[in-house]
């Protein structure tokens, strides 16, 4: 059975979709089957994979993730949905398949308020494919709405990325709280994996403070790696193309080492 990492944070802008995408294709790079999903009605993670024209053909004609959990059933007479093997796209990275986002994920929590086992739609729509991959990794958006909500239903793992200033720090004590309450309320485990300090070097309020606090709050919950902010990052996403395919070696072992102690505190041999 699939190991399933989740990426979760309150806020956006820390540095979480980077983190997701180029922990897949680094473990698609050393040989495990992996399937990234994409959560995040802002499709970034689905965007740092494939270009724009080619997701429209794929949702048009294979569907996304929106129609794995329910939230298109009301776009036809007989409320059908796509079927997963039909919505996974192959092959996006070495190694590394991919089951894209849509805008559609926006009003999902309306779509599905009167559902039953609402949390669990894309843990029940995995079943048939999961033991094809050794791992899933999953971009959750920045809350804990429906679609952050399946994510930790189906995982075994999450990891917390926190940008080094006072705001995106804020609420990382009281996300774990959340998850913690969701977990027991589904009666799932649920393996905190660490916190990763990541865009390090953006201007940041109280930046050293922050990380010091982090520090000396969660200890060793804290990853020892810490990702910087460079533009290779964001000139890979446009690319559709992972970190370590870049032109800048700083950047790719910085996500190698964060993707290599992810790996290990999850019980994964590389």
């Amino acid at each position: 059975m699939a190991k399933v990492l989740a990426c979760v944070n309150l806020k956006g802008g820390v540095g979480k979709t980077a983190i997701a995408v180029n922990f897949a294709a680094h473990c698609g790079s050393v040989g495990l089957r992996t399937l990234l999903v994409d959560l995040d009605p802002q499709t970034n993670a689905t965007f740092s994979c494939m270009t724009v024209d080619a997701w429209q053909k794929h949702a048009a004609k294979k569907g996304t993730v929106a129609d794995l959990l329910g939230a298109r059933s009301h776009t036809n007479a007989q409320g059908l949905r796509k079927d997963v093997g039909s919505v996974i796209k192959r092959g996006v990275f070495t190694g590394v398949d991919l089951v894209p986002s849509h805008l559609d994920l926006f009003t999902v929590d309306l779509d599905l308020a009167g559902a039953a086992g609402r949390e669990l739609k894309l843990r029940k729509a995995l079943q048939g494919v999961q033991d094809k991959y050794e791992m899933i990794v999953c971009d959750c958006p920045p809350n804990l709405t429906i679609p952050t909500q399946n994510a930790l239903a189906l995982s075994s793992h999450y990891v917390v990325p926190v940008s080094p200033d006072f705001l995106s720090a804020l609420g990382v004590g009281l996300l774990l709280n959340r998850i913690k309450e969701l977990s027991e309320d589904l009666e799932h485990t649920l393996s905190h994996v660490g916190i990763i300090i990541s865009r390090v070097g953006r201007p940041a309020f109280h930046r050293e403070e922050t990380v010091a606090a982090l520090r000396e709050r969660f200890g060793e919950k804290v990853l020892p790696s810490v990702i910087r902010e460079r533009s290779a990052v964001a000139r890979s996403a446009q690319k559709n193309t992972p970190i370590y395919k870049m032109n800048d070696k700083h950047a790719a072992e910085e996500f190698r080492q964060v993707s290599a102690e992810i790996l290990s505190r999850m019980g994964v041999d590389e």
